[in-house]
Parts: C-alpha cells; structure tokens; sequence
C-alpha cells in the first residue's frame, strides 16, 4: 500500500510541476524582464511620467507590454517594480549574431549631456527594440549625433500624471496605431525599411521559437503516462495477492 501511495505522490507532484514551473518559464521569455543598472543619467523617450524624462543612475526593470504585434511596447520600472516610470514605442530591429548578454545601445550626445536611450537586446534574440521618438526631440538627436532617428508625429503624449498598468488603456492603443517614421540628419522624412534592419529571406523568424515550444510538454507527459501505469500495475497486482 505505502509504494502505490508513493507513485500516487509522484503522478501528483508531475501534475504540478507542468500546471506551474512551465507557465513561469515562458512568461518570463515572453515579457523579456531585464534588470539593468546605469552608472549615469539617461534619457527615454515618451510616454513617461511627469518629470522623468530622464532616468537618474539606478537599477531599472525593462519588460514588454505587448509582444504580439509587428511593434513592441516596453515599460520600465523602478527596482522593486512597484512603480512604472516610462512605456515606450519601440519597433523590432533585426540584428546579424546574438549573444548570450543583454545589449543595451545609446545615442551619442555632447558632453556633460545624458546618454539618449536607443535599443535594448535580449540575450539570445535576433531582434531587439528600437525606441521612437517624438518627432522634435528625434530631429534634434538626429542632427547632433549624425544619424537617423525613429519618430512619431502622431498625437501621443510625451508625459502622463499616472502610470500606465494595462496593455488596453488608451495610451496604448495609440503607440500601437501610430505611423512611425525615420528622420534624417538632413531633416528629410525617410520610410521605416529605410532605416531598420529586416531578417534574411532565409532565415524566417517564426522558426526561432520552435525549439523552445516542442521540448518540455512531451516529456511531462510521457513520465505521467508511464506512473500512472506504474500504479494501476500495482493495484492489479495487490488484488490478486488478495
């Protein structure tokens, strides 16, 4: 009787592992969280919280919001993420080799002024996100660095009172809709393609994902299947001895 009880407890504890260790892994590849830590001030782009327009040196959280569309939307949160300081539009940006660190790039301002935030890379993706803009501050930061920056001209918010929670409030939607562009040191309005990296032909991107997918599922099964006969060979067995 104890070993059917042990099987049992095996079977059950299998059960949860699938119904909560696997859910946990892949939120946390879904929402890309990162905790980064500047040594100096940097600045973000809209929407932001009024009056941080500029991160001072800390430790900060960067999560998606939203990763199910051909644009992204990231917050970012203090250090205990128990307050949301910025949500920003960003467009996946294609890169040719991964690597297993967190990348994170910056425009190049003048001395003495904060390092302008321009991508974050995830380890081991391809594509990271290329923050955009307000039209005016991307023309100025086009002009002093010497190359193009993505902007938005549509009617989104730069700062907002209260932070941003949920992927539907209105905010949202708006980065979500609005036509976003690229500006050239010269002024001239370019097209997005122009300036952002696509993948290869070659190398479609949905095929990155499919390892990840097809690995754990099977093999929880399978070890259910095989204790759950265990047991009822047990119980079959002690009938017959009865």
């Amino acid at each position: 009787m104890s070993i059917l009880r042990a099987v049992t407890t095996n079977v059950f504890c299998l059960a949860l592992m699938s119904a909560v260790f696997l859910p946990g892994a892949k939120a946390g590849q879904w929402n890309q969280k990162t905790v980064l830590t500047f040594s100096g001030p940097v600045e973000i782009p809209g929407v932001h919280l009024k009056g941080w327009a500029v991160l001072p040196a800390g430790t900060y959280v960067f999560k998606l919001l939203d990763s199910q569309s051909d644009r992204h939307i990231v917050q970012i949160f203090n250090k205990d993420e128990t307050k949301i300081y910025a949500t920003i539009l960003a467009i996946p940006n294609y890169r040719l080799k991964a690597t297993g660190k967190t990348v994170v790039t910056f425009r190049e301002r003048p001395a003495g002024e904060p390092e302008a935030l321009r991508a974050w890379f995830f380890p081991g993706e391809n594509y990271g996100q290329e923050f955009v803009y307000p039209k005016t501050r991307a023309v100025e930061l086009a002009k002093s660095e010497n190359t193009p920056v993505l902007f938005t001209a549509a009617e989104v918010p730069a700062e907002v009172e209260e932070p941003i929670k949920a992927a539907d409030e209105p905010v949202v939607a708006q980065l979500q809709q609005a036509p976003v562009m690229a500006i050239q040191p010269t002024g001239e309005e370019v097209e997005l393609a122009q300036v952002v990296a696509a993948a290869p032909a070659e190398e479609p991107v949905a095929e990155k994902t499919l390892p990840a997918t097809a690995s754990t599922f099977p093999l929880i099964a399978l070890l259910g299947l095989l204790a759950l006969g265990g047991a009822w060979t047990l119980r079959l067995a002690q009938r017959r001895m009865q």
